[in-house]
């Protein structure tokens, strides 16, 4: 606890000195003051739907702290747990009857949708009075905003990467001499290391989904890397791109994963995001696509020593590498008030995912990579959604602080995603009904060897042009 005090004191100190004493002088660039939310005396109820689910009892316990905080400064806010978990389709129900919680998560994929149905608040003004547009990444702001008013903000990015579980390539023998794994840089070097573990071990080499969405969703990064542009956009309106030679290569690469190297799980059409993680934590499979923002996965969830894991850049393929890159959003129920939404942002704040660095949120911060600790999470560098220079600065001092990984087993990484034009949004249109009808070619080439990839690729392509004419190219 004398550690923790002092780290904090010393950051207060360290910031009030670089960034000035008042509140007016210190807006927008690291502020060291306390949040205000400017509810005055009025009674201001905030459905909080980030607060943990029932199972994580840990995170439960950090999230009343943070409540504490938030009284000493808010005594008129009451926070009402709301555990919320964005769902496609219930959402659209859920909003229309005003039962949505004041703040929630969702996906990159889906703020712009949101908007235009008008399901969500406009937060500008009130992200302007705490000065925080300036400190977002603009390309993310971007993707949460339209006709220059800002809908979101965001929790973290990420990039996909390739996740191994480092026990595994040891037992294939595939490490150098000093026992750091030897990884694939390509996904023909992918195919022939699963290959070979899995023929030395007995179990998977590779973790391919092909259940629901996040298996069309991880083909697009394979598809990019073959040169594959899935959706075209042309003055507002879009074109299905899937049948394309590149698009067809990517997919039966997939498909020579099952039959020409035997090296995925027994059934893929089970695999889906959560059971990915399993088999990597619990050494059904070496290798699983997954980001820097799900590393409490295969370790916390699945009891895989932060030691056994690794994270490594996406491999390459014939037409160049690229990351998918997203991450999740904090959007606000459209009859969300003023208060209620600047009450949730100070609440946010003090949880440490704000651009400020006020001791309050220095503390959520240093709280957040204790907790990661002690749950056996790696605590990695933050992904660059907010850019404020004392913000930066300051976590990168906690993160070095509590760390509990080796560098080694993530910086190449962390070195691939900063490469310019290594970052690769998601694919314009409508992603999620684009990854429906790829998952659904998928689930054909892994359970029939015969599949004719071409004309499922077409049949996918009519498919998804369908869906786009009748729901975003009105």
């Amino acid at each position: 606890m004398k550690k923790f005090l002092s780290v904090v004191l010393c950051f207060a100190m360290i910031l009030s000195l670089t960034i000035g004493c008042t509140t007016q002088k210190n807006a927008g660039t690291g502020s060291s003051a306390e949040p205000q939310s400017g509810t005055g005396d009025k009674k201001v109820t905030v459905k909080l739907g980030i607060w943990p689910e029932d199972t994580l009892a840990d995170d439960i316990k950090m999230h009343e702290g943070f409540v504490t905080e938030l009284k000493t400064t808010h005594p008129n806010v009451e926070i009402v747990p709301s555990y919320y978990k964005y769902a496609t389709d219930t959402f659209v129900s859920l909003a229309a009857s005003n039962k949505l919680p004041t703040v929630f998560e969702t996906w990159y994929t889906e703020p712009q949708k949101l908007i235009e149905g008008g399901f969500v608040a406009d937060i500008t003004d009130v992200l302007k009075e705490k000065h925080w547009p300036d400190q977002m990444n603009d390309s993310i702001k971007k993707l949460l905003s339209k006709d220059g008013r800002i809908y979101g903000i965001p929790r973290d990015g990420y990039a996909l990467g390739l996740m191994l579980n480092v026990n595994m390539f040891k037992a294939a023998g595939l490490v150098d001499d000093k026992g750091y794994p030897i990884y694939p840089k390509t996904w023909d070097e992918l195919a022939v290391t699963a290959q070979k573990i899995k023929q030395k071990t007995g179990e998977a080499g590779f973790c391919l989904l092909g259940k629901d969405n996040a298996a069309g969703w991880h083909f697009s990064n394979i598809a990019w890397d073959f040169g594959a542009t899935l959706t075209k956009e042309n003055n507002g309106k879009f074109t299905a791109n899937i049948n394309t030679p590149e698009a067809i290569a990517a997919m039966q690469y997939v498909k020579d994963l099952k039959w020409k190297y035997d090296c995925l799980t027994a059934d893929p059409t089970k695999e889906d995001w959560a059971s990915g993680f399993v088999n990597l934590g619990t050494g059904a499979a070496a290798m699983y696509i997954g980001a820097n923002d799900a590393v409490n996965q295969p370790t916390q969830v699945n009891k895989l020593p932060t030691k056994d894991l690794a994270l490594v850049p996406i491999p390459a393929g014939p037409k160049g590498q690229y990351s998918l890159s997203g991450g999740t959003p904090y959007m606000f129920a459209k009859n969300a008030t003023k208060e209620e939404i600047s009450a949730a942002l100070d609440y946010i704040e003090i949880m440490g995912k704000s651009p400020m660095t006020s001791t309050n949120a220095l503390k959520g911060m240093y709280a957040d990579a204790r907790s990661r600790v002690s749950k056996g999470v790696p605590v990695l560098p933050v992904f660059p959604a907010w850019t404020d220079p004392t913000f930066l600065e300051a976590n990168a001092k906690i993160t070095k602080e509590n760390s509990n990984i080796d560098m080694k087993l993530y910086q190449d990484y962390f070195d691939a995603v900063k490469k310019p034009g290594n970052l690769h949004f998601e694919e314009v249109g409508s992603a999620q009904d684009l990854y429906s009808e790829l998952t659904k070619v998928i689930q054909a080439v892994v359970t029939d060897k015969n599949t004719d990839i071409p004309k499922m690729m077409a049949a996918a392509n009519t498919n998804y042009q369908k869906i786009l004419d009748e729901k975003v190219n009105k």
